[in-house]
């Protein structure tokens, strides 16, 4: 057996019997990172004594009896955009290369507060603006099932860690895509939940309106779990919701489940291979026992415009406190004016700064009626569109992305390119609405992801969907 090789589920079983220890698990991890990390490149720093004394005190609880909680001796790894008290929170950006985090992300902390052991900080792109982790201030990441080829963004390292058995469980973050879509790339389960289930205090915000923080897993159930212990309100993040009852009801079938396919998510534009594995995916959940109909999607086509209004407009906004006198580097100018010019230019990556220009242009005198008031209106009607689709069905499926992932360098010199990654994924953040990319096969090496598309705040659904698929197909398979 390799302990680090298994789901947290499996792991917490083998603690409980005293079949392994939190140091074995902890240990193969870390003896993993070693092996694999100077080729993949998902980790931005590794905590290794520290985790490894963490997973002693672990075990020692564990012997009498006084055990934190279900995560207790359970590694996971964090994207480097969720602060931790004491440690570097880079955003995968130069100008925060020696932040140091004040106080604990509540998210991350409810997890701490169950035992969980933080092995260290994931890769991502630069303020989680890519789609390749190949915007990182500190070197691209690569997926680990193809070194040739990118784990996705921006949340690449968590989904890479996870694929590569480096830890159990990771956590991203999720603008328009970016933990369902490298966790396509990666074959590993990523589930973004619906928008104000987690707290966002403690995650360095890119669009505040659309950022979710989620688990990238082995299995839809650890999905769950990770959930489950993060939700619920937050007087720190007035956008949250209390929590709700959250015990999914894993089943072996799928009678009664409606299944809509968006007309519109599967015309031109995908991939063959990629397209034939996806209907493979759907005619499991209809032999699970599930209806499979056609639906329209009112307004889906213009869901990646909008989200590319919406996003820079708010990114323009939240990153104009990196300006060299509050937080982070600052080079040396004769005026106030160049210090912040010198600044921005020269520690904030060249995506980050076309953003920054797009959403400053959008919310700019003579456009802010154009553009951003615009795409408020539109993203309304995307949401009454969704809402209107889920009076006829239970769940959305579509693939994730159009393409298994690409290979480095393939797109970085066509940010459009680029943009068409996420255009599966972003409606569920235009709409709020929670989805999860499900492996469903592979074109070659290269996995492939059915996205699934639930209702608001009916997580427990979405992921039972995905367990009956995952069961069907087995999760080695899938």
């Amino acid at each position: 057996m390799y302990p680090n090789k298994i789901t947290i589920q499996t792991a917490r079983g083998l603690l409980e019997r005293g079949e392994v220890s939190a140091w074995e698990i902890t240990q193969a991890c870390l003896d993993q990172i070693e092996a694999r990390d100077d080729d993949v490149h998902a980790f931005l720093e590794v905590y290794a004594d520290q985790a490894l004394a963490a997973a002693q005190q672990s075990d020692e609880r564990r012997k009498a009896g006084e055990t934190l909680g279900v995560l207790d001796g359970i590694p996971l790894a964090i994207k480097d955009n969720l602060l931790l008290q004491g440690k570097k929170c880079t955003a995968g950006s130069k100008v925060l290369a020696n932040y140091i985090g004040a106080y604990t992300a509540t998210a991350v902390q409810k997890l701490l507060d169950q035992g969980a052991i933080i092995l260290g900080k994931t890769n991502m792109d630069e303020f989680a603006m890519g789609s390749s982790t190949e915007h990182s201030a500190f070197g691209p990441t690569k997926n680990p099932r193809h070194l040739e080829h990118v784990p996705g963004g921006s949340s690449g390292g968590s989904a890479a860690a996870v694929a590569a058995h480096m830890c159990l469980a990771a956590l991203g973050t999720d603008t328009g895509g970016s933990i369902r879509q490298p966790a396509s790339f990666c074959g590993v389960f990523g589930l973004k939940p619906t928008y104000g289930r987690v707290s966002r205090y403690g995650l360095i915000a890119m669009a505040s309106s659309l950022d979710q923080i989620g688990p990238i897993t082995q299995d839809a159930e650890d999905a769950g779990l990770l959930l489950s212990l993060m939700q619920g309100s937050d007087a720190k993040d007035q956008t949250t919701a209390d929590a709700v009852d959250f015990e999914p009801a894993w089943k072996k079938d799928l009678k009664g489940v409606r299944v809509g396919l968006p007309r519109e998510a599967w015309g031109a534009g995908i991939d063959e291979a990629v397209r034939e594995r996806v209907q493979a995916a759907v005619q499991s959940l209809k032999k699970l026992g599930a209806e499979i109909k056609e639906v329209d999607l009112p307004y889906a086509d213009e869901a990646l415009a909008v989200y590319y209004v919406l996003m820079p407009c708010e990114v323009s906004a939240n990153l104009a406190r990196f300006d060299g006198m509050r937080y982070g580097r600052r080079e040396s100018a004769a005026t106030l004016f160049e210090t912040y010019a010198k600044t921005r230019s020269q520690s904030l990556g060249a995506e980050v700064r076309r953003r920054i220009l797009l959403g400053t242009f959008a919310l700019s005198r003579g456009y802010y009626d154009a553009y951003y008031l615009q795409a408020k209106k539109v993203q309304s009607l995307i949401r009454r569109g969704y809402e209107a689709a889920f009076r006829e069905v239970d769940i959305l499926a579509m693939p994730t992305t159009p393409t298994p992932a690409f290979k480095l360098g393939e797109k970085t010199g066509d940010p459009l390119a680029m943009y068409l990654s996420d255009i599966f994924t972003v409606g569920a953040n235009v709409a709020g609405a929670p989805a999860i990319s499900v492996p469903c096969g592979a074109v070659g090496s290269l996995p492939v992801g059915l996205h699934l598309i639930g209702k608001w705040f009916k997580e427990d659904e979405l992921l039972a969907v995905a367990k009956a698929y995952e069961l069907e197909v087995g999760r080695g398979n899938s």
